[in-house]
């Protein structure tokens, strides 16, 4: 397949040597945000041809160079280039010079990055071949027996690097070279992140390693080869201070002292001054128990030693002895080494004072048993009074690395460790044998609503050791295999843990997510060459990848039955291990080419079309029964290539396609036809399946299948009253024993009280008649989930209610609930419904959908019956009896728990015919959010009372706000003023109680201020910035911030010049790194909503008559053109967007000053404005250079005879003729050589006091009088200047004669 990029981007690496070990020290400095450094590299040539050791590095400025241990002058043997001293332009730039700056710097799509430090070796430093038969050769071969030691329990750590390193290098063909450097970071805005340092941050502070798929986050750090796929051993060496009060402490080490253009312009850092202050402040702010909290290193690799630390009584610590630091008995210095070969993007570290908890204390008995000397020791790390959070969050690890350690192989790694931090872009940072995950993950035990989600997000976290740290792509768009096998293993853990149901359910859905966004995208393969360009991409192939080895592990299960896909992933780990895969590269075709040997299948074909290929299948089925022939006659077509071309923007997703237009990124071609097999299941009048395969190769599949039962379809009626005997009496005839079985979901509600008084329908006698004639119940496409597909078949309605309450798999259930939500409203429909909401046996996830599919069931037409069952069912199963009054919360019962959260929002969203929403429904809302009752629960509700907020908030949006005049907007006389600000003040209760007791990450707050943003967009409340703009400052929680941020842009605030200013500077200044992303998100959506026009009128034009009549004239077919293009092209839509904001001088001057020229962000969040900015803006090819013109001189005197001479204001803009000797030695001032229109040719001779005495000095004419005046042509003879001073006056004279 062609590729989507028109010029590669990632040419291949080829380097003349390579790094086989490296060794950092680091010293970091809390109280400055610096850090001094130490790093030695050893260096392996190729060739005896190496000259210049290139490396990449940021923000570093060097101190000493030494290769092989001796010194080498920096200004001969270093070329270094700081890629952010090339972020900004020399002159007074602004956002129209986005393009020349953009060019300075790194491409953000690269995946390699340029080398920015040359180290030429000096002539004394000889590469000489090494013999493979010396005695150095004999030496391998011992060193290669140490690797044996690994398995022993006396070998450490230490040893097993250094047997490592040692063969790594005695492999080497020619002399190893050793470089070590010292530098500094006097000012640190990329790969280090300090939080709590900040003056006024009141959390702990702490500092990491961020990391991003773009590289650079490691040579931020200390000069290395930041590349994947360079990967070698490690010694990290890190010297911290040993508590907080020595890390802010009055004695603290005095901070670097930054050099002029190194001094941060943010309104929260200032110089070194600032910095001492700070100190103080922060320092006095702890107390004393805090003051005494020892500062923990967390790091990639084993723990060796700690000089400095006493030992804790538990933890990975405990074993360390005491040692006396000897230089600085305030500071620690903690070792580390990686045994295990990673690239430099996989080492990372934290510090911070932290808590530890033993997470192997979870580890089940029987499991310890089976594991043995093999179980992974796991510790936990987190800030000061979150380590219940912590055990209660963590507590699925111990069992999740025991199930991926029998499963698919032992650990890479010796341990296993996760610490939770704040200000975290993303939620998780993956390197060697550390997770540092964000502290918005954590919960405690009352919190229900993130508990899948979080624990998906630590299981993939922890297969990411196996795949993605040990084993690494090996080229950018070999990525899929890696995130797809990572999710595969996560999710069959998440199978084992939550249970098949849960499993499946999870897959259909997002086999419905691929099939919605797998519209005009690059192939799975090609994606992963573009990962880096935009976030969205990794995450839509984390969404399509493990869907398409799902899909692959079914077939392969099918076809050879094996053991499908985990027996693949266990041999490719097992490859790994002895080394068959050539530096843990995993690539596409080896994945391919071991798929075919142990599936014992050819893949090509499906690799091409699912890997290679973009897009999804659309299957379109009509199926008829052929009485005479006795088989039922099938026809499959594929219709994905009838799609339309045209689609309308989405906001979440115009950056991307901004930027795929940018880079030249297009979407593969739309395949004609998708080929396999699929399993077509026939559940025949017996009730018996019958499974089909069918191979499909074309666009059009025709085929028939036999039939095979004689018998007619049972009349519905009979089965009917056996289900009612059953409901009533529990017993049933022997002869319909079989009938009944097949009924075991959905039939509740079925005695004659309960249909009465639930209003529930019945099949007429047309329909029992044409369910007579049928000779099968239900055909099920796609029986065994083999395919990622919309699959449209035509099928009665009651056919989908057997697949619904007979066939037990989830996806089928689901199937039937998405094809009743789509039909008219109809009350047998409503009904259906209804029994599947109420019977508890289903998952809950079909209940939900069944809620959720009862809204278009509460029409007028039907006497709004769907409405009144889902009133019904919240009674039943939330009230108290015979009441409407809600039962006071009981969330023991998960699926109950969603039911209840799924019936109000369904409720939220019930319409009438013009669109408002029933009084009934918001008095039904208001009543339950006002009598909410959680006393007796033991868990918390503040997810639930967000649910009602937010459904109160988009019932009451719909309808104008009542007057006060009495009269009323709606239809029922109580919808009165009064009752419209008792709804509002219940959601503002709220806000203000979690004001006093914070909720969950402020849910309440935060759903608080998304009604009103809600309410104001509709009308019903004037549009307020004020509202959110109070949530914006420092003090409020980022999750908080970010929303009110997102309210304010999302309310059109983005034509008032101040909120702009606000928003750009926080987006640039902002010292969190989380907080800037999102709001560069934010930013994002702004423009594309500006861009498409989402808050404009329609393009009508009204004209009002004077009878009073108003007429709508169709605007030209120009505009509507126009206005089509802008919603449905990024070409049209990028031009509004720069008409809207070409004049907008003060987003142009925050854009640029605000945040390109903020010190604070790093090089790729500027890549990314700067590609913005390029679109946005016209570009410039000029610019304004500014002159300091001469100015005159004054002179003055002072006191004791002194003169002061100064410049005055007055700007000289004529040029003054240079002296000239002429032959007979007199000088003359030439004329000028540049004549003005208004120059005057000559000037009058002023002759002052003469002189008593000639003066003994001259001085050069300098009297604001006769300086800018040029001597007549022709005047010839030496200027006299005479200077007498009038003490008395104060005053002096001077005088020039010619």
């Amino acid at each position: 397949m062609v590729g989507v990029v028109e010029n590669p981007i990632f040419p291949p690496l080829e380097l003349d040597f390579s790094i086989p070990h490296q060794k950092v020290e680091l010293d970091i400095d809390f109280s400055s945000r610096s850090l001094r450094g130490r790093t030695e590299l050893i260096v392996n040539p190729h060739s005896t041809e190496l000259k210049i050791v290139r490396l990449n590095c940021r923000q570093c400025r060097f101190k000493s160079l030494r290769i092989n241990g001796k010194l080498v002058p920096l200004a001969t043997a270093l070329s270094y280039e700081d890629p952010y001293e090339r972020a900004s332009l020399p002159w007074n730039a602004t956002v129209h010079h986005s393009r020349v700056l953009e060019q300075k710097i790194d491409n953000p799509l690269s995946n390699t990055l340029q080398s920015t430090v040359a180290i030429t070796l000096p002539r004394h430093v000889r590469i000489e071949e090494l013999d493979p038969f010396s005695a150095d050769a004999q030496n391998l071969l011992l060193s290669k027996s140490l690797g044996s030691k690994r398995d022993s329990d006396e070998s450490t750590a230490l040893d097993l690097a250094q047997s490592t390193k040692t063969a790594v290098e005695q492999t080497a063909r020619f002399t190893p070279i050793t470089v070590s450097a010292e530098f500094v970071i006097e000012r640190i805005r990329d790969g280090l992140q300090f939080v709590g340092c900040e003056q006024g941050d009141l959390r702990y502070p702490h500092v990491y390693t961020p990391r991003s798929l773009s590289p650079g986050s490691s040579s931020s750090l200390f000069p290395t080869l930041d590349n994947i796929t360079s990967r070698c051993t490690w010694e990290i060496s890190i010297k911290c201070p040993k508590t907080l009060g020595d890390a802010f402490g009055h004695n603290a080490p005095s901070p670097i002292k930054q050099e002029t253009n190194g001094t941060r312009s943010s309104s929260n850092v200032g110089d070194g001054n600032h910095h001492n202050a700070q100190v103080e402040d922060e320092s006095s702010g702890f107390s004393d128990e805090d003051r005494a909290l020892d500062l923990m290193v967390v790091c990639s690799g084993d723990l060796t030693d700690e000089v400095g630390l006493k030992a804790p009584k538990n933890g990975p610590y405990a074993k360390l002895k005491q040692i006396t630091d000897p230089v600085n008995p305030k500071m620690k210095t903690t070792s580390f080494i990686c045994a295990t070969a990673v690239a430099p993007q996989h080492i990372g570290f934290a510090i911070g004072p932290f808590e530890h908890a033993d997470l192997a204390k979870f580890r089940e008995s029987d499991e310890d048993d089976k594991l043995g000397q093999n179980a992974v020791p796991l510790h936990g790390f987190c800030l000061p009074g979150r380590a219940d959070e912590l055990r209660n969050t963590c507590l699925p690890i111990a069992k999740a690395i025991d199930y991926f350690t029998l499963t698919y192989g032992s650990y890479p790694f010796s341990s296993y460790k996760i610490c939770f931090l704040d200000d975290m872009v993303t939620d998780s940072i993956d390197v060697a044998s550390l997770s540092i995950l964000s502290n918005r993950l954590l919960f405690l035990e009352d919190i229900i609503e993130p508990i899948d989600q979080v624990t998906r997000k630590l299981v993939h976290a922890l297969s990411y050791q196996w795949i993605g740290v040990n084993i690494i792509p090996k080229e950018p768009p070999d990525t899929w295999v890696v995130v797809g096998v990572a999710y595969f293993i996560t999710d069959t853990f998440m199978r084992k843990l939550s249970g098949n149901n849960e499993y499946r359910y999870r897959q259909k859905k997002a086999a419905d997510r691929v099939c919605e966004l797998d519209i005009a995208r690059p192939s799975l393969y090609d994606t992963g060459a573009i990962v880096a360009l935009d976030s969205s991409q990794l995450e839509f192939m984390a969404l399509k990848a493990p869907l398409v080895l799902f899909i692959l592990d079914r077939r392969l299960t099918k076809a050879s039955g094996s053991s499908g896909l985990s027996r693949i992933i266990s041999r490719v780990f097992l490859n790994a291990k002895v080394g068959d895969l050539s530096n843990g590269e995993l690539s596409t075709a080896f994945f391919l080419r071991t798929c075919e040997k142990l599936g014992h299948a050819k893949l090509d074909t499906f690799f091409t079309q699912w890997v290679y290929g973009a897009g999804c299948p659309r299957f379109r089925v009509t199926q008829r029964f052929n009485k005479k022939k006795l088989v039922v006659e099938m026809l499959i077509q594929q219709v994905q290539g009838e799609l339309p071309q045209d689609r309308d923007l989405e906001k979440d997703s115009f950056i991307r396609d901004i930027k795929e237009e940018i880079h030249n990124i297009y979407a593969g071609p739309v395949q004609s036809a998708f080929t396999g097999p699929m399993t077509i299941r026939i559940h025949e009048a017996d009730g018996t399946p019958y499974e089909h395969i069918v191979e499909l190769k074309d666009g059009t599949t025709k085929f028939d299948i036999p039939y095979n039962t004689k018998y007619k379809r049972l009349k519905r009626s009979r089965r009917q009253k056996e289900r009612a005997a059953i409901s009533t009496t529990g017993d049933y005839s022997a002869e319909g024993q079989d009938d009944v079985l097949l009924y075991c979901l959905g039939d509740v509600l079925q005695s004659e009280e309960e249909i009465s008084d639930w209003k529930l329908g019945e099949w007429g006698k047309e329909d029992e008649d044409r369910m007579s004639l049928e000779s099968y119940e239900w055909i099920r496409m796609d029986a065994d989930f083999e395919w990622i597909c919309r699959m449209s078949i035509t099928m009665p309605g009651y056919m989908y209610l057997s697949q619904l309450q007979q066939d037990r798999d989830v996806v089928a259930q689901l199937e039937s609930i998405q094809y009743m939500a789509i039909q008219r409203e109809h009350p047998l429909v409503s009904t259906i419904l209804v029994r599947t909401l109420m019977d508890t046996r289903y998952f809950h996830g079909i209940r939900t959908a069944a809620a959720a599919a009862l809204v278009k069931q509460a029409k007028d037409e039907i006497g709004w019956l769907g409405l009144y069952h889902l009133e019904k069912a919240f009674e039943e199963f939330f009230c108290f009896a015979g009441s409407k009054m809600t039962r006071p919360n009981d969330f023991k019962d998960r699926a109950s728990y969603y039911v209840q959260c799924a019936i109000p929002q369904a409720l939220a969203r019930v319409r009438d015919n013009s669109g408002k929403s029933p009084f009934r429904v918001r008095a039904f809302l208001f009543e339950k959010l006002r009598y909410n009752d959680n006393s007796n629960n033991e868990f918390s509700d503040c997810h639930y009372l967000a649910v009602l907020m937010k459904a109160l908030a988009e019932a009451i949006s719909s309808n104008p706000a009542p007057t006060s005049d009495g009269f009323d907007a709606g239809d029922e006389n109580d919808d009165t003023v009064q009752f419209h600000d008792a709804c509002l003040d219940e959601i503002d209760r709220y806000r203000r109680i979690d004001e006093w007791i914070p909720s969950y990450h402020n849910v309440l707050s935060t759903v608080a201020l998304d009604c009103k943003r809600t309410l104001m967009k509709s009308g019903v409340i004037p549009a307020r910035a004020t509202d959110f703009l109070q949530y914006t400052r420092d003090s409020c929680s980022d999750v908080l911030r970010v929303n009110a941020f997102a309210n304010v842009m999302d309310l059109c605030l983005f034509k008032n010049s101040n909120i702009v200013r606000w928003f750009i500077f926080v987006m640039g200044k902002d010292p969190s790194p989380y907080i800037r992303e999102r709001l560069r998100s934010t930013f994002g959506k702004t423009l594309e909503a500006v861009a498409i026009g989402e808050n404009q009128s329609s393009n009508t034009a009204s004209i009002n008559q004077p009878d009073g009549l108003i007429i709508e004239q169709d605007s030209s077919t120009e505009a509507r053109q126009a206005d089509l293009a802008r919603k449905q092209t990024i070409s049209g839509a990028l031009n509004a967007l720069r008409a809207e904001i070409s004049d907008d001088t003060t987003l142009k001057r925050s854009l640029w000053k605000d945040f390109i020229e903020s010190p604070e962000v790093s090089l790729r969040e500027l890549g990314e404005v700067l590609e913005i900015c390029s679109q946005l803006y016209e570009e410039e090819n000029s610019m304004v250079v500014t002159l300091r013109y001469p100015r005159y001189w004054s002179c003055r005197l002072e006191s004791k005879g002194k003169l002061r001479f100064q410049h005055t204001d007055r700007v000289r803009t004529r040029q003054i003729p240079k002296l000239q000797l002429k032959a007979n030695g007199q000088a003359s001032r030439s004329s000028p050589t540049i004549k003005r229109e208004n120059s005057v040719s000559a000037v009058p001779r002023t002759i002052l006091k003469p002189p008593k005495k000639p003066a003994s000095n001259s001085l050069p004419p300098a009297t604001p009088s006769t300086a800018g005046s040029p001597p007549l042509p022709g005047e010839s003879g030496r200027p006299k200047l005479t200077i007498k001073l009038n003490l008395k006056g104060k005053a002096s004279k001077l005088k020039q004669e010619q």
